[in-house]
């Protein structure tokens, strides 16, 4: 009997596509044991962002965003700037969107990605290596962090945003 693989959701983001640092992103991915089981290079809609990143998501993102930085007192106020950040972001540009496979996909891509503001993130990761930008930078221009990637919180998160950005034919098991 064959064990079904986690499966996770990363999207290159646009400052990594403008960036011209797809390949080296892909390759790091590559030089784990995740299996890339589908891509694509695509532009999300308005519609596919609010659906990526719900309102459910406003007073979490403002937490974290306060936790990480941010200057506000309400988190909700925060988190609706935040929210609107994230969906302008994503929609400015190509993204590619990847389904990885593998044992433990979730976790090990969030180690290899780093961690979310890249000037905290350690060295050997992608946003660590390879982003250029900060919370504090981004506060102070109104916008959300520009750190390469975005990869899945959970499992529950994984498959929720998988079936977001992917028919179940575009996934082939390797």
């Amino acid at each position: 009997m064959k064990m079904e693989k986690e499966r996770t959701l990363v999207l290159i983001k646009p400052d990594a596509v403008k960036r011209n640092i797809i390949g080296e992103v892909i390759k790091r991915i590559e030089d784990t044991d995740l299996k890339i089981v589908a891509m694509k290079m695509t532009k999300a809609s308005e519609e596919l962002a609010a659906q990526h990143y719900p309102d459910s998501m406003i007073k979490a993102l403002g937490e974290k965003g306060i936790e990480n930085g941010y200057e506000a007192a309400d988190p909700v106020e925060q988190g609706k700037k935040i929210i609107q950040w994230l969906r302008e972001y994503i929609t400015s540009g190509p993204v590619v969107a990847m389904v990885l496979q593998g044992e433990n996909a979730v976790k090990k891509m969030r180690q290899i990605s780093g961690y979310t503001d890249p000037c905290k993130a350690e060295p050997g990761t992608i946003r660590g290596d390879l982003s250029n930008d900060s919370i504090v930078v981004a506060n102070k221009e109104g916008r959300t962090v520009h750190n390469i990637v975005h990869a899945s919180e959970s499992i529950e998160e994984a498959e929720r945003e998988i079936a977001l950005w992917f028919k179940p034919e575009e996934i082939y098991d390797r």
